[in-house]
């Protein structure tokens, strides 16, 4: 007796005998046949699984790419199943196209009517004949354009925005003036005399080198001063000159006081505290008064463009910074007034870091000049750190293309040493002063909007150039990278520009370089919050 079992399963089972010969080689057959086409049927049905799914891909993506050049249904399915011509539907396609597009690159295009990616492919799926190609680059050019118009638009909000934010005063350091003028009203410590009676004799002793500050911003001034000792070579020979408005004077004076520097001297004195001339009072307010008609100008016209603007007018907004309307920025033009008994002095802003000792700036022989400043940068002489003249300057204007020089570098302002015994002996301030009121009768078109370019002016044949490494500035810009070693080797670092270190818009890889200065441990700091 045999058995016989099917391969697919024990699903029959036949028993036969030995000698049952022929009828056992019949249901042996037929058991063989029953396996043979069983297998075939499951061959070809795995098949045709495989090969139509690609095959349905195959004639989609063909006839996709073929719609804009068939003319009838029947010639798509023609050439779709036609082999080799694949390639040369694909190159007749990218021809048309290329052509369509420049087409539209040389038209005027109405930018209304699709604004988004959606939007075009159903409006192709939609379209009809053979003009589908063209319209399809029409429309996605109205669509870029559109595109190109909003992110524009996006970008010179955000500029606006920007500079926005840096003009406010952040809650932490309007918290520290507060709780630093309560503390000069309660406390006498904070009421010290500065500088003690013993070292009153060295405000005016040219043998000391004097350092000025004009400003109204309590934290930005203790980062200049303990930034200046910290990395002098004769800490004790210093004497630092801090002018403030009367807002500010008690919280600057109680700051002072409370934070005494043994090895250095610190004078703090108030605008209200000085007793000028009849002159200077009435050239200050004349000043002041110009400097609010530009900013009013500049203001409404970028009101009138929804303070939107194209990139020929990215001055404006430097023009409508809170320091264009400052007294304490003005100043600076009449320090020979405010230092009278003061022959050479190391003018610093407020928004610098001192890295290196500055005692050499006392040292040098201007030759006979009034300021001493880095006109030429680490680049050699035709690269100018503080752009030049023509980026300042409208040279289109007769006035300004007669009497100087496109080519010229630009001075750095905001670190440089003054000889005012020179300054007094010049017509630098009332020249100042009168190129302000011309620029105004000619509707302020000789220069760019800003404070620098009439300072410019007037200091024009008066500047003497120093060792570029003194100064390094535009840390407050986006558009300006610096190396780490050039930031390093400069004895001056200066965060000229909107993102002040100070501001939550200051940039953390700089922000480090001034934090380092900043009493984090003074008790007010702490109460105001002022982090790193």
């Amino acid at each position: 007796m045999k058995f016989y079992i099917s391969a697919t399963g024990i699903k029959r089972l036949t028993i036969s005998k030995a000698g049952a010969g022929k009828g056992s080689a019949s249901t042996t057959n037929a058991v063989s046949r029953r396996i043979s086409s069983r297998s075939l049927l499951m061959l070809i049905l795995l098949v045709l699984g495989i090969v139509l799914p690609l095959l349905f891909l195959r004639v989609a993506i063909l006839v996709l790419e073929s719609a804009a050049v068939c003319s009838t249904p029947s010639d798509c399915m023609r050439w779709t199943f036609a082999i080799g011509t694949d390639t040369g539907t694909t190159q007749k396609l990218r021809n048309e196209l290329t052509s369509a597009l420049l087409v539209a690159k040389g038209s005027n295009i109405n930018e209304e009517g699709t604004e988004s990616f959606n939007d075009l492919v159903k409006d192709m799926v939609t379209s009809k004949g053979q003009g589908d190609i063209k319209a399809f680059a029409f429309k996605t050019k109205a669509m870029l354009l559109r595109m190109e118009r909003k992110v524009q638009s996006a970008r010179q909000r955000e500029s606006v925005y920007w500079h926005i934010a840096s003009h406010g005063v952040p809650k932490s350091l309007h918290c520290l003036c507060l709780k630093l003028a309560e503390e000069y009203t309660i406390n006498s410590m904070a009421r010290t005399c500065l500088p003690p009676p013993e070292y009153a004799s060295r405000l005016a002793d040219p043998t000391f080198n004097h350092l000025v500050l004009l400003t109204d911003n309590v934290l930005a001034a203790s980062v200049v001063v303990s930034s200046a000792i910290q990395n002098s070579a004769n800490p004790e020979k210093l004497v630092f000159h801090i002018v403030t408005d009367k807002k500010t004077y008690t919280p600057m004076h109680a700051w002072f006081a409370l934070n005494s520097i043994k090895s250095a001297v610190v004078e703090v004195k108030g605008l209200h505290q000085y007793d000028w001339s009849q002159e200077v009072n009435v050239g200050v307010k004349e000043m002041l008064e110009i400097h609010r008609l530009i900013w009013k100008h500049y203001y409404n016209s970028l009101k009138e463009e929804d303070f939107e603007y194209d990139g020929e007018h990215n001055s404006f907004l430097d023009s409508l910074s809170p320091r264009s309307l400052s007294l304490m920025n003005h100043l600076r033009m009449y320090i020979p007034e405010l230092f009278p008994d003061l022959n050479k002095i190391v003018f610093l802003d407020d928004d610098i870091v001192v890295q290196h000792d500055l005692s050499s700036l006392w040292d040098l022989d201007l030759n006979g000049k009034v300021v001493g400043a880095v006109l030429n940068s680490w680049c050699g002489q035709a690269c100018c750190p503080g752009r030049k003249y023509t980026d300042y300057l409208n040279f289109s204007h007769p006035v300004i293309s007669s009497n100087f020089d496109r080519d010229q570098c630009a001075w750095l302002y905001g670190m440089n040493i003054f000889d005012l015994e020179a300054w007094r002996r010049t017509n630098i301030t009332s020249a100042y002063r009168q190129w302000l009121k011309l620029n105004l009768e000619s509707g302020l078109e000789l220069w760019n909007p800003g404070m620098l370019p009439p300072t410019m002016i007037a200091f024009e044949g008066q500047v003497h150039p120093i060792d570029p490494t003194f100064h390094v500035s535009g840390l407050g810009y986006r558009s300006v990278e610096f190396s780490r070693e050039r930031l390093k080797d400069a004895a001056v670092i200066h965060f000229s520009g909107p993102a002040k270190p100070w501001l939550e818009i200051g940039f953390p890889e700089v922000r480090s370089l001034w934090n380092r200065y900043v009493n984090f441990s003074d008790r007010f700091i702490r109460e105001c919050r002022i982090t790193e």
